[in-house]
Order: C-alpha cells, then structure tokens, then sequence
C-alpha cells in the first residue's frame, strides 16, 4: 500500500495506536538478530534500517547484531577456499576465519551502518573484539560415529562460544542517539579471533544487557506445532518438552537453547520470527498483532 493511499485519519489513528507499545519499550533495550534472506534484498535491508531508526526515534535503544553465512560462503567460493564440514557443521581453518572476520565485521557490518545512516539514524559499527566486548573460548562438539557407536570430539577449528562480555563500549553508546551494529567475530584469551554464530552472540548480547526483548529475525515464521501450525506463546517449559517429543528439531533447536539461556539471563522475552515479513520489528514490537512465537519463562 503506497503512502499517497492511505487516508491520514487512519495514518493517524495507526499512530495513536502504537503509543502504549512506544511507552511499553520506552527506554528499554532490545536485540534485534538480524540475518538470513532478509539480508539479501536490498528493499528489504533498507526498510529493516528504517524500522530500526523509528525505534531509536521512540526513545528505544536498538541494538543490531547481524549474521552472514551466505556472503561468507560467496566470498570463500570466490577466493576458491574450500571448506570442510563435519557433523554438518563449518570447520572455520586459519584461512576461513579471515575471511569470516573480514565478511562480517567489514563489508556486511558497514552495509547495514550505511544503510541506518541513510534512513538518517547514527549507526555505529563494532564488533566483539572492540572493547574486549566478548570473549569467546574454543567450541566442541562430540558426534556418534554411526558405524561404531563410539562418541568422539569434533574439531571445528576457529568455531567459538561467548565466554565473558564486557558492557563498557555499550554503556557508552546506548543512550546516546547512537545504534550499536555487532558483527559476531570475538577474541580468544589470548587475542586470537573466533567465529561465534550470531543467534549466540546476541542471546549473550541480550543477556548481559538484560534486554526487554531479543528478537530473532530468521526465514521461518516461529517455531512450529506438530501441524506445521504457528506456535505464538511459549514457555521455557513447553519449550523443553517440545525439544524432548521431536517437534523442535534441527537447526531450530541452538535456536530455541538461544532463548532459553537470554531468558535465564533476564530477558523478559524473546521473539523468533520471519525477517522477510515487512517491518516485521514494527509489527512486533509496535503493534497489537505481534508476530512469529514469543517465548518466555
């Protein structure tokens, strides 16, 4: 619907409407992951931007924290980098998380800072490394080999998980007019640097700054019942027990962990939903529909 369209009494009216949710979140911090095909089309880019901007505009304290395994696997194929896998996962070797660190915190970082600063927001973009922001320490993953049933560790080079995060580059942003853009690249102790997979990086984002919500922009609409049917409301409890019958599974499991662990943290909610969606942020946070599957403790 295109803005000449609407009648302004009803533009006004929408307005009016969002005020209780603009005093709900007034002041308050949210996490946005913003990742998957929401992040390869352009019109799509620039509208999340815009959104994010009316939140910062709402007296709400946006914090982005982005993926990119699409770009990264572009740009590895490009420099012909083969990757390994194992267990279905991304062996990130020496090579591959240059490239990731490159990717991530330089060209996708600054694309999306450029486009909040175009929608007239002040983006700033940063990544885990800046500040000692978060520290990440080496992941393992065990694997059952199928053919001798022994359980054995998987190395996956340069993977890492968020260890410990230090706030003081944040509390210096938040606040102040400023929209923090993370890219999720942390150091080791010993300042090497690690790939950390975005959902955990800003469920320990959204954690420590005990956020009042972490949304999950992903390309599915939440999570879903045995029936493929939309799940809206859903405890940390139900949760567990869904993981436990099979109707959470695959990649929507580190998913669903994710948000139980913010949660744990002191998040008040958390908010899996589908990125493509137009104005998805708004329609969550801004209006009465809400959208995807609101978890909770």
């Amino acid at each position: 619907m295109s803005q000449s369209k609407v009648d302004p009494q009803e533009q006004a009216r929408v307005l009016s409407e969002a005020l209780p949710h603009m005093q709900r979140y007034d002041e308050e911090i949210v996490v946005v992951k913003y990742g998957g095909h929401a992040m390869g089309d352009e019109t799509l880019a620039q509208d999340f931007a815009r959104d994010i901007v009316l939140l910062e505009q709402a007296a709400i304290n946006p914090v982005v924290v982005h993926g990119g395994g699409p770009q990264i696997a572009a740009m590895l194929k490009k420099l012909g980098i083969k990757s390994e896998f194992a267990a279905g996962l991304r062996v990130t070797d020496a090579a591959t998380v240059e490239i990731v660190e490159m990717v991530l915190a330089g060209s996708i970082n600054k694309q999306i800072v450029g486009y909040i600063n175009a929608a007239g927001g002040k983006a700033i973009g940063l990544c885990g490394k800046d500040g000692n922001m978060v520290q990440a320490k080496k992941v393992t993953r065990t694997v059952v080999d199928p053919d001798s049933n022994i359980e054995k560790v998987v190395d996956l080079g340069f993977v890492g998980e968020p260890d410990k995060v230090d706030l003081t580059v944040l509390n210096h942003v938040l606040g102040k007019e400023m929209i923090p853009v993370l890219a999720p690249v942390a150091a080791s102790a010993d300042g090497g640097t690690f790939n950390v997979n975005a959902d955990t990086f800003a469920g320990a984002i959204a954690g420590a700054l005990k956020a009042k919500r972490l949304l999950l922009l992903t390309d599915v609409p939440g999570v879903l019942d045995k029936n493929k049917k939309l799940i809206t409301d859903l405890s940390v409890a139900e949760a567990r027990k869904l993981i436990a019958d099979g109707t959470i599974s695959g990649g929507m499991i580190p998913k669903v962990e994710t948000c139980i662990y913010a949660l744990d943290q002191g998040v008040e909610g958390v908010v899996i939903m589908d990125g493509k969606v137009p104005h998805a942020v708004l329609l969550e946070l801004l209006t009465d529909h809400g959208a995807g599957t609101l978890m909770h403790k």
